[in-house]
């Protein structure tokens, strides 16, 4: 079974995801760190952001691994990283390249295969896998979703405004919505369900009932 958690940052979608592979003792993917992973890389290298040839070649000679909620990078550990706020930024304009989607959508097929799965991230249900057994998009006010980032980054020891936050949250959705490949969208038969009022473990139950009450 696939189940597919898609959704703008800041609606709680990784830890939605985490909690519902958790209870349903499913494997659990978070495909937006596989293209964190590549924007670190590319950040590391000499390469530009802008030199989309490049930054596919980078893709393609990069080794990404997840070991028990780890995310491994070339054979290190680099899960410390990818929720810095420039890897962030990266990451969305890492994403707009077709070739390197090309390679990270067919890595997320080929782990997901056989699998029990919950995988989260931005194009999942839409692109990814869309005979997907579940489809859920996660949406927040957007004010909720800034502040939630900035609680984020504060818990990681990095200072941030709210308004900063909020107008960097709005250039990422404008990107993310827009982009010619794989803009962010719920599927037609996704479920959409609005976290603005709803704690993680609300979120949770409720996708758990209507996986449920379709098998009952």
């Amino acid at each position: 079974m696939i189940i597919t958690i898609d959704g703008p940052a800041g609606t709680g979608k990784s830890t939605v995801a985490q909690r519902l592979a958790q209870v349903l003792q499913f494997e659990y993917l978070d495909t937006g760190a596989m293209y964190r992973m590549i924007a670190l890389k590319v950040l590391s290298s000499a390469v530009s952001l802008e030199d989309s040839d490049q930054v596919a070649n980078v893709a393609g000679a990069t080794q990404l691994e997840f070991d028990q909620g780890a995310a491994i990078l070339d054979g290190g550990d680099v899960t410390h990283r990818l929720r810095e706020p420039e890897v962030s930024a990266a990451a969305s304009v890492v994403a707009q390249n077709p070739a390197v989607r090309e390679i990270l959508v067919s890595q997320q097929q080929a782990i997901a295969k056989g699998c029990d799965i919950v995988c989260e991230g931005r194009d999942q249900g839409t692109i990814v896998f869309p005979h997907a057994d579940f489809k859920f998009f996660l949406t927040a006010a957007e004010e909720i979703r800034a502040r939630r980032r900035m609680e984020d980054l504060q818990r990681q020891g990095t200072e941030a405004s709210f308004n900063l936050v909020l107008s960097e949250q709005r250039e990422r959705d404008a990107r993310d919505e827009t982009r010619s490949i794989a803009p962010l969208q719920p599927a037609a038969d996704a479920v959409i369900v609005d976290s603005s009022e709803m704690t993680i473990d609300e979120v949770v139950t409720h996708l758990q009932a209507i996986i449920r009450k379709s098998h009952s």
